[in-house]
């Protein structure tokens, strides 16, 4: 037998034809090993899940059971979700808005008002913007104020340009 070349696929086919059903059987050793195989798995599956749940019970407190009748609602501490934040970010905005398009305010002690966007455009261009002295000597303001001229400025790494 060890000479010969396997051909038990052809030779089982010629069988079934002249039989006309299948003559080869499963694997029953095969199907038996797979079948011990799955169910061992299934029993360590079903042991480890066990394990599980009795350890969580034992270490999560999960505090008394929630009482179907009970209609209070406890409130969450900092920071909490937004419950609608989409209508929440418009009242936000038109908030921002309104306080931007309006007269108001900023310190009443002091005198500090604040005025809509447009009005204050439209005021700054009728009086017109300050421009800089020319000569950065004759300049009045503040120190940090005054512009910085070339040969005191910080010089690019390897050298003036």
């Amino acid at each position: 037998m060890a000479s010969e070349p396997h051909n038990d696929g052809v030779h089982s086919f010629e069988q079934s034809k002249e039989a006309g059903y299948e003559v080869r059987d499963a694997n029953i050793r095969g199907l038996l090993g797979f079948g011990v195989g799955m169910a061992v798995v299934l029993f360590i599956i079903v042991v480890a899940m066990i394990w599980v749940f009795r350890y969580f019970a034992h270490t999560q407190n999960l505090g008394p059971t929630a009482s179907p009748f009970e209609n209070t609602r406890t409130i969450p501490p900092l920071p909490r979700l937004q419950a609608a934040p989409h209508t929440d970010i418009l009242e936000y905005w038109d908030s921002q808005q309104k306080a931007l398009r309006s007269y108001g305010w900023v310190d009443r002690q002091k005198g500090i008002a604040h005025i809509p966007i447009d009005e204050a455009m439209r005021m700054l261009v009728e009086s017109g913007l300050r421009a800089r002295a020319a000569n950065p000597s004759t300049f009045t303001g503040t120190p940090a104020d005054q512009s910085v001229s070339n040969d005191t400025a910080p010089q690019p790494p390897g050298g003036s340009q």
